[in-house]
C-alpha cells in the first residue's frame, strides 16, 4: 500500500474484513461527495514517516474539513492555506516553549524528522467534522498505536484534549513516553495546552535516549 514497513507490519490488517468494507465505502465517498484530504493523500502521515523512524507520534482526531486545509497530517495544512486556530495555537505555544516563531503551516519537514502526525479517522467530507466516525477508521489507527506500543524503541505519545487521552489505554509498554494535555483548539488550549512545553519536553525525552532532537 506504501511500499514502506508499514506494509509488512499492517499487512494482515489490510486482508480484515472492517478494513475491506471501509475500503468500499471511503471509495462510494469519494466518488459522490466532496471529501478530504484528496484520496492520493489519504495514507500521508504513514508515507512520511515510517515505522521504524517514529520517534513522536501527535495524535489528532479527523482532519480539516474545509477546502484546501487537509492534506493527510494532522494539524497540519499546506502553504497559502489559511491556518486553522488551532494550528496557530501549537505555534504560539512553540514559541512560548522553544523561542521559535514558525509560521510554515505544512508540517512535512516534521513527519520527516520522525514525528508521526496521525488522524485517528482518516477522511471527512467538507463541512462535515466526525462525517467518517466509527466506519472502521479508529479500528485501524488504534491498531497502529498498538503496533507501535509493541515497538522496543521508545515512542512519544503526544495526547491532546480528552478524545486523544482516550487512546492512553493502548499505550500498554512502560518502555514508552505519553505527554498529554487540553487540546490547542480556542475552546481549551486556555485550560493547560498553553504553557505545557511539549515541544521541550519531547526533545528532552530523545536526548536522554541518544536520539537526535526534531528541529521544531
Amino acid at each position: 500500500m506504501i511500499n514502506q514497513k508499514w506494509d509488512e507490519v499492517l499487512k494482515d490488517e489490510l486482508k480484515k474484513d472492517y478494513f475491506r468494507k471501509l475500503g468500499i465505502f471511503v471509495k462510494e465517498e469519494y466518488r459522490t461527495k466532496r471529501v478530504f484530504p484528496p484520496y492520493k493523500n489519504i495514507f500521508d502521515a504513514l508515507r512520511f514517516t515510517d515505522y521504524d523512524e517514529v520517534k513522536v507520534v501527535i495524535l489528532g482526531q479527523d482532519p480539516y474539513h474545509g477546502l484546501g486545509e487537509a492534506h493527510g497530517l494532522s494539524f497540519s495544512v499546506k502553504e497559502g492555506v489559511q491556518m486553522p486556530p488551532s494550528l496557530q495555537n501549537i505555534f504560539k505555544e512553540l514559541e512560548d516553549d522553544l523561542g521559535i516563531k514558525r509560521t510554515k503551516s505544512d508540517l512535512t519537514d516534521w513527519a520527516e524528522e520522525g514525528v508521526l502526525l496521525l488522524n485517528s479517522i482518516m477522511t471527512v467530507v467538507k463541512d462535515k467534522p466526525l462525517s467518517h466516525k466509527d466506519k472502521g477508521w479508529e479500528i485501524f489507527t488504534d491498531n497502529i498505536i498498538k503496533y507501535l506500543n509493541e515497538r522496543e524503541d521508545p515512542v512519544i505519545f503526544v495526547l491532546w484534549g480528552s478524545f486523544a487521552r482516550s487512546k492512553k489505554q493502548l499505550i500498554t509498554n512502560k518502555r514508552h513516553y505519553i505527554i498529554e494535555s487540553p487540546h490547542p483548539s480556542p475552546l481549551s488550549a486556555h485550560r493547560g495546552f498553553f504553557g505545557s512545553k511539549p515541544f521541550s519536553k519531547i526533545n528532552t525525552i530523545l536526548k536522554s535516549n541518544n536520539k537526535e532532537e526534531i528541529n521544531w
